[in-house]
């Protein structure tokens, strides 16, 4: 029994359409113009064979033969011309859309990039700002301790002191847990409870709490200029400038700049502990 070939590709059978090796298919105005030329040239074969003849033809002068075949020929160059023009035309407009076909892509890859940019941007800047939560953790436990001996010099070692010892034992609990700025409050506290010149004592009342506050300062400026670096809406900074710590660090900054009536920054003629 003989087998059929079951296979579609070899069953299909080529079109009379379908360009050969991939070509793009002729325009149908080179076949109207290449039918015209052939009949007219048969049409001055036959003009030549009826009417001149071609021995005359042959034994013309060249002259007179150049001038024949220049108006013999002449309508079909102007044929072709025509023919080439819109051909040139077609590939023109081709070319055009494609260009323009070329720019829509550029374009959807140039708003693509645009969007990968935003996208890195935004990538960078939540990287840089988790970057800085993590240290501005240690930081502000930093500053903690920092408030802590500066809370401790005026009320750890003193009789004056006014914060019982049990109080400071929950403050030093919290700083190591959960609560950084328990002695930054506790230092407000104390500003809003004493007045002014006790509040200046506890800051700048000795050489030690004077190291202790340009320490707290300097490395309160440091965590700004972070949170700065990180966030360009200074919404963190805000923050940081709202917290404990913060308006601790206001305090010191206006009473180093200003000191109270009665009191130079950097001199210590008066005694430290003394409430009035």
């Amino acid at each position: 029994m003989d087998m059929k070939s079951t296979d579609p590709v070899s069953d299909q059978q080529p079109t009379a359409r379908e360009a050969p090796f991939g070509h793009a298919p002729v325009d149908w105005r080179v076949f109207l113009a290449t039918a015209i030329t052939f009949l007219w040239l048969i049409l001055i074969g036959w003009y030549v064979s009826r009417s001149i003849g071609w021995a005359n033809i042959a034994s013309a002068p060249m002259e007179i033969v150049g001038t024949f075949l220049e108006g013999a020929f002449a309508p079909l160059a102007f044929l072709w011309l025509v023919v080439g023009y819109f051909l040139q035309k077609k590939e023109l407009m081709q070319n055009t859309d494609a260009i323009k076909m070329q720019y829509v892509e550029i374009q959807k890859s140039a708003d693509q990039a645009v969007i990968q940019s935003e996208a890195i941007r935004a990538q960078e800047v939540h990287s840089r700002r988790q970057s800085f939560l993590q240290i501005a953790e240690s930081v502000k436990q930093q500053l903690g301790a920092i408030a802590a001996f500066l809370f401790l010099s005026s009320q750890g070692a003193t009789s004056s002191g006014v914060v019982t010892e049990e109080r400071i034992g929950e403050l030093w609990g919290s700083l190591n847990n959960t609560d950084p700025e328990g002695f930054s409050r506790s230092m407000l506290q104390l500003r809003f409870q004493q007045g002014t010149n006790y509040a200046y004592k506890l800051l700048y009342g000795t050489p030690i709490r004077t190291r202790h506050c340009e320490n707290f300062i300097f490395n309160f400026e440091r965590l700004l200029k972070a949170a700065e670096d990180s966030d360009a809406d200074f919404m963190i900074r805000d923050a940081l400038m709202g917290s404990a710590h913060g308006r601790l660090y206001l305090w010191m900054i206006d009473y180093r700049e200003n000191p109270p009536p009665g009191f130079t920054y950097g001199v210590y003629d008066f005694d430290p502990d003394t409430i009035e």
